[in-house]
């Protein structure tokens, strides 16, 4: 019931690499929006807008959002046209492409957990460690690091496991090329639409589980730690 076709299995592949990949990116570019979001000085109006860029795709249909990547990195695009000027290719239907596409996408999801944790944690800590004389990646590894560990993990996850899951904007920017864009969740509609309904359930039945997983870790990192809310 269970066995997995060659296809299966480099759909499997691109997902796990793109997931992987998101997450790593997300995890740095995510930090300092957070941590700028829940401590950091400016106007009000500035932090409100940031905000609400951050959360948007949270609200905009992926379809939405994959068109107007697709638009952008495409050949005739700002950026896709750039990179043709340079000798390079341009990023629409290639796997850089949906990976833009994914760090774009899963950004709440990275940037929420560890702005709460980080509120949490208040100011107070880091300035102590600063007038004791540690730098500013001292005071990122001694202490910011170790007391919002759990943010960084439910992050982690959930940006993760949300790439795991994308299909609207990978569809519209990457369409679904076996080994570089097919991934998951394309394939399972795919499956379905050729009445594979066997294959589309072996696939969608881990996925399931996959989720369910993800989710218990979260909030068991949640009563451990007691720093973030989903």
């Amino acid at each position: 019931m269970f066995e997995l076709s060659p296809t299966d299995w480099m759909a499997i592949e691109v997902t796990l690499k793109l997931a992987l990949y998101t997450t790593l990116i997300l995890l740095v570019i995510a930090t300092p929006i957070a941590w700028w979001l829940a401590n950091g000085r400016g106007s009000p109006g500035v932090r409100t807008a940031v905000q609400a860029l951050v959360a948007l795709p949270l609200v905009l249909p992926p379809t939405v959002l994959g068109f107007y990547l697709l638009v952008l990195l495409g050949p005739a695009g700002p950026v896709g046209s750039t990179l043709e000027s340079w000798g390079l290719n341009h990023l629409a239907f290639t796997f850089q492409g949906i990976l833009v596409g994914s760090v774009i996408y899963s950004l709440p999801f990275a940037v929420q957990p560890l702005q709460q944790a980080f509120a949490n944690l208040g100011r107070r800590p880091v300035e102590i460690a600063g007038s004791l004389g540690a730098g500013r990646i001292d005071r990122f590894v001694t202490v910011i690091l170790p007391m919002t560990r759990g943010g960084f993990i439910v992050a982690a996850t959930l940006a993760f496991a949300h790439t795991l899951g994308e299909f609207g904007v990978i569809l519209m920017l990457g369409g679904a090329i076996p080994g570089e864009t097919q991934v998951l969740s394309i394939l399972i509609y795919d499956h379905a639409e050729a009445m594979d309904f066997d294959s589309a359930h072996r696939l969608s039945f881990g996925l399931l589980i996959f989720a369910f997983a993800v989710l218990f870790i979260v909030y068991a990192i949640n009563r451990r730690f007691d720093t973030v809310r989903l």
